[in-house]
């Protein structure tokens, strides 16, 4: 899902706006993607998206926050276009999308009862500076809600050669882009940083094995690795080869072939109460 960057503290957004990144990003829903935030929101909520992306889980919390409003916020316009036909087709008065900036959201103190950010804070420069800026537009007695994933918590198998490589170029990429890979497990050590002191940390997963999710991981994977940002990153920054990029890109296709592979992603929550 697309970041909202800021002025400063900005980290480069590794994935980019390719199909294969956004075929990834129109998967996620709240029921795959927020279930630790979903009990806790009320038909009368007011909730501000950070990072929003093409805007599916967006809609899914417009849809449950009904008499409410909802904002997604990205600071792409383009990637909002299609957020914005997301919410045309499923009829949701109650949702806008707007550009913005997660160092400095163009709200008053005080305007949302939630604040949700999902794969958001991984690539920000600064994220206990956009979680402090998260709380200043959060009610008191709300929430603030980030989910992110885990690098170092990524688990496959088998291990087809080629793997490993593909993990250590990605976190080494995104961490020379400023961004933080291994976000999930320092969620809450953000959170506490940036002056919360009720914190409920949770963890859940995507896992993919059956023959159609691992034709669908292994593909956009594959895909992504050769034509996305992420590619033009990886080999402008001197981390890998084109040639490389196509050997790794091979080796998702042949984990995504065998009958018994499993891959699953673990991803660091938090509820801070503000």
């Amino acid at each position: 899902m697309a970041h909202a960057p800021g002025t400063a503290g900005t980290a480069v957004y590794t994935h980019g706006h390719h199909d294969s990144v956004l075929r990834s990003h129109r998967w996620r829903t709240a029921a795959n993607s927020a279930a630790y935030l979903t009990p806790h929101l009320q038909p009368t909520s007011r909730l501000l998206d950070v990072g929003c992306g093409p805007g599916t889980i967006t809609a899914d919390l417009a849809d449950l926050a009904h008499e409410g409003a909802v904002i997604g916020l990205d600071a792409d316009e383009g990637v909002l276009e299609l957020a914005r036909a997301e919410a045309e087709k499923r009829g949701l008065w109650n949702l806008t999308f707007e550009t913005g900036d997660v160092f400095e959201l163009a709200y008053p103190d005080d305007t949302f009862d939630v604040v949700h950010a999902h794969q958001t804070l991984q690539h920000v420069g600064d994220p206990v500076r956009a979680l402090r800026e998260m709380r200043r537009v959060c009610a008191p007695g709300g929430l603030v809600a980030v989910r992110d994933a885990d690098y170092g918590g990524m688990l496959w198998y088998p291990e087809v050669p080629g793997m490993a490589e593909w993990l250590d170029l990605y976190r080494r990429v995104a961490q020379a882009n400023g961004g933080a890979p291994d976000a999930g497990r320092r969620l809450h050590a953000w959170a506490r940083q940036a002056g919360f002191t009720d914190v409920t940390v949770t963890t859940s997963t995507w896992t993919y094995a059956t023959p159609e999710e691992r034709e669908w991981w292994s593909g956009l994977w594959a895909e992504r690795t050769v034509a996305s940002t992420y590619a033009d990153v990886a080999v402008g920054g001197g981390h890998a080869t084109a040639e490389e990029l196509a050997g790794i890109a091979e080796t998702w296709r042949e984990w995504g072939a065998a009958q018994d592979a499993w891959f699953t992603v673990v991803n660091g929550e938090i509820l801070c109460r503000a």
